[in-house]
């Protein structure tokens, strides 16, 4: 047996270990979907123009759900790709072994969650555990990148909310200024801003703009 069969085979895990890092990863692989993909930031924004909109359960939530999975895994499929090229492909080939297939998939993912990391919350980790900052964004651990990405994405997914609830607050508030002077104090604001709301959404697509949205934020 030559040296390199040698070397990849005394890299490759045990059975056991193999079975019990599988039923680990698949234990965490929703809160891995959560956290280490768009999956956030589109389920948020979502949900802002659900409250926005006002329409209680419409979309339900299992639609809102849906749409942000499909969302998602249309804004990872060249991750997923990368992952499966560059580890996949050569671990079935038995080219490389376990560990270096995990190290070598691992890094698409990471490169995706850091081009959407802001500097300071990754900095914020980097205070937090007086580790020295990384030359490169390969240098960066995964355990500092996913929590930075997490509040990356929630901070970029609230800014988008605010842009999306202003016009639906602008006629929230035309709408009770309009019936206060008119008098009608007793007709709920809401039971006529709805319908106005729904309408301003529909005329200006407000679905494709908010998928196109998300879309582009990624690229």
């Amino acid at each position: 047996m030559n040296a390199p069969a040698e070397l990849l085979k005394a890299t490759e895990l045990a059975p056991s270990i193999k079975i019990l890092l599988v039923l680990t990863f698949l234990g965490l692989l929703p809160a891995i979907l959560l956290t280490t993909t768009s999956f956030v930031r589109t389920v948020v924004v979502l949900s802002f123009v659900r409250q926005g909109v006002g329409a209680g359960q419409s979309p339900p939530t299992q639609v809102i759900m849906g749409l942000s999975m499909f969302l998602t895994m249309f804004t990872m499929s060249p991750v997923v790709e990368q992952i499966k090229t560059s580890a996949v492909d050569p671990y079935q080939a038995g080219k490389i072994g376990d560990m270096q297939a995990l190290e070598v998939g691992a890094l698409p993912l990471k490169r995706f969650m850091l081009r959407q990391t802001r500097e300071a919350d990754l900095k914020l980790f980097y205070d937090a555990t007086s580790e020295p900052l990384p030359q490169t964004p390969d240098d960066v651990p995964l355990r500092l990148a996913m929590p930075a990405f997490v509040i990356s994405e929630l901070t970029t997914a609230f800014q988008m909310g605010v842009v999306i609830l202003l016009p639906f607050l602008v006629v929230d508030l035309a709408v009770a200024s309009l019936l206060m002077s008119m008098g009608m104090m007793m007709v709920p604001p809401s039971t006529i801003a709805l319908p106005i709301k729904l309408l301003l959404f529909v005329l200006v697509d407000g679905w494709n703009l908010v998928a196109g949205s998300l879309l582009r934020s990624y690229s």
